[in-house]
């Protein structure tokens, strides 16, 4: 199977063709960020896959490239508060909702990793898309550059937690800092109640 084996039976019928995909549903801190994007029938992208297989280097120079291709593209992000208020299956939804919305152009269909999200818009789930679609994995790569940059950005503010390196993900340095420092403003209150009791409004 190539990677537009989803797209191209869509193609074939004339149709306008937007993958969705997005990032960060798993970090204990920061946004939820969703992309949609309509690429272009008649080109493809050397190289684009699944955004987590590329080097940090590859994914940047990409999105650069997806993004002067695109028919259009749009990036949406729901914050770690709307998270802990309405649960993260519900903010990815929410987020991706927000993305396709947010397209200049209008697709026929979205091809969607994974998640139903209840779009008006038609739309085929694909497990693992961002291996699969082209669409998909392009989306993929956008959100995921966004998402870093932003965390990256951040780490400037909220400094002490390493999140230039984790991106919010929880790994073991993280979580000690979590625990040495409290938590700050960008930390889901709701991913890190094993571990952290909060005794002050969940701020430092």
């Amino acid at each position: 199977m190539d990677n537009l084996e989803y797209e191209r039976k869509y193609y074939e019928k004339g149709m306008v063709v937007a993958g969705v995909d997005e990032v960060g549903r798993g970090p204990l801190a920061g946004p939820v960020v969703c992309c949609a994007v309509i690429m272009p029938k008649g080109e493809v992208i050397d190289g684009v896959t699944d955004s987590k297989k590329l080097s940090e280097k590859k994914r940047e120079q990409l999105a650069e490239k997806i993004k002067s291709s695109a028919v259009s593209y749009f990036i949406a992000q729901v914050d770690q508060e709307e998270i802990d208020r309405i649960n993260i299956l519900n903010a990815v939804k929410k987020c991706m909702v927000m993305a396709v919305k947010g397209l200049s152009v209008t697709p026929d269909v979205t091809l969607v990793d994974g998640v139903d999200t209840g779009l008006e818009i038609p739309a085929e789930y694909v497990i693992k898309g961002d291996q699969k679609s082209y669409s998909i994995s392009c989306a993929s790569i956008l959100a995921k550059v966004f998402r870093d940059n932003m965390m990256v950005e951040q780490s400037k503010i909220y400094t002490g937690y390493g999140l230039e390196k984790h991106k919010g993900y929880g790994t073991k340095a993280h979580i000690e800092s979590i625990k040495e420092n409290g938590p700050c403003k960008l930390h889901r209150k709701t991913f890190i109640k094993n571990f952290w009791v909060d005794k002050a409004n969940g701020e430092q």
